[in-house]
């Protein structure tokens, strides 16, 4: 996959298939826009590109809106897409100019003239262009006059709930990882460095490596305790991990995020480790003492390595 940091890189691009989007995620429904945008490209004898952008254009539209978290980094994105097999990814820096630049300048000067548009793959509810005038009906009167094809992609459904980005971000959160996975398509994941620690965990019996995710963007599933799998140099071990404040051994209410991998014992301090989420154990509780909290850790362990089994 051939990936372009703004339309200023592209030079030899020709007869495309197109989509546009965001793709957070790059969930089942983006996935069946891919798909049809394949189909798309070898029915017409050309190549698949998408058009996406970054910043996120909701952290540049509504700046003082800092809620927003990503499913995706820009470098997990791409490694999605180029495992979908798209043939070119435009990645084009959003910013307020870009914004305002009408549906039909958008059309004719950057997927027309720069992009080489001959066939259009759009979402159900694609709006493009100053306040989101390039919808679907602008489109269709546009498509003969530039001289390319359109597809609308319908809802992509997951018993019968409508898959979004918004909507898998709002599972993460509310810890519901079963639904998350089901409309992403694969497991959920993120990747931190292992930092030191208060060395809790050890003295609890359960040796735990903290982890900081570096991009502030990155969206952290919501407090509690998670089975997950944990890639430590390409191999994969099972774990459980605890997301929260750790309300029974301190008070100082800082958010950690610590996973403890099950018989392992490597020094992987300074080290990058992706963590895979599978399921959500129970929620983050405040134990009467340690005896109390080594008991639920023990019975963590067990039921994660039912659930990884």
């Amino acid at each position: 996959m051939n990936v372009y940091e703004g339309l200023e890189e592209i030079s030899d691009i020709q007869n495309t298939a197109l989509t546009i989007g965001t793709f957070d995620g790059v969930h089942l429904g983006h996935q069946k826009v891919i798909q049809q945008l394949k189909k798309a490209a070898n029915a017409i004898q050309g190549e698949s590109v998408i058009f996406t952008f970054f910043p996120h254009p909701r952290m540049v539209l509504f700046p003082d809106d800092i809620s927003l978290r990503l499913l995706t980094t820009e470098e997990e994105k791409k490694e999605l897409l180029n495992k979908f097999g798209v043939d070119h990814l435009v990645i084009q820096p959003f910013t307020k100019e870009f914004s305002r630049i009408t549906h039909i300048e958008y059309v004719r000067d950057i997927l027309v003239n720069k992009l080489k548009l001959k066939k259009l793959i759009i979402g159900y509810n694609h709006q493009f262009g100053r306040n989101r005038e390039g919808t679907f009906q602008e489109l269709t009167k546009l498509a003969p006059v530039y001289g390319f094809e359109m597809e609308r992609i319908p809802a992509q459904d997951v018993n019968n709930v409508e898959i979004s980005s918004t909507k898998i971000r709002g599972a993460l959160e509310k810890g519901d990882i079963i639904t998350a996975n089901k409309f992403l398509g694969y497991d959920y994941n993120m990747s931190g460095k292992v930092v030191n620690g208060k060395g809790i965990g050890k003295g609890l019996g359960f040796p735990t490596a903290n982890i900081q995710i570096e991009n502030k963007y990155k969206l952290i599933p919501g407090n509690g305790i998670y089975s997950v799998l944990v890639e430590v140099d390409k191999i994969i071990h099972k774990g459980m991990l605890s997301i929260g404040v750790n309300p029974t051994v301190t008070k100082d209410a800082i958010k950690t995020i610590e996973v403890n991998i099950f018989d392992f014992n490597k020094d992987i301090y300074g080290e990058n480790i992706c963590i895979y989420f599978k399921q959500k154990l129970r929620d983050e509780i405040k134990f009467d003492g340690l005896e109390s909290l080594k008991k639920a850790i023990a019975a963590d362990r067990e039921k994660s390595l039912q659930i990884l089994a």
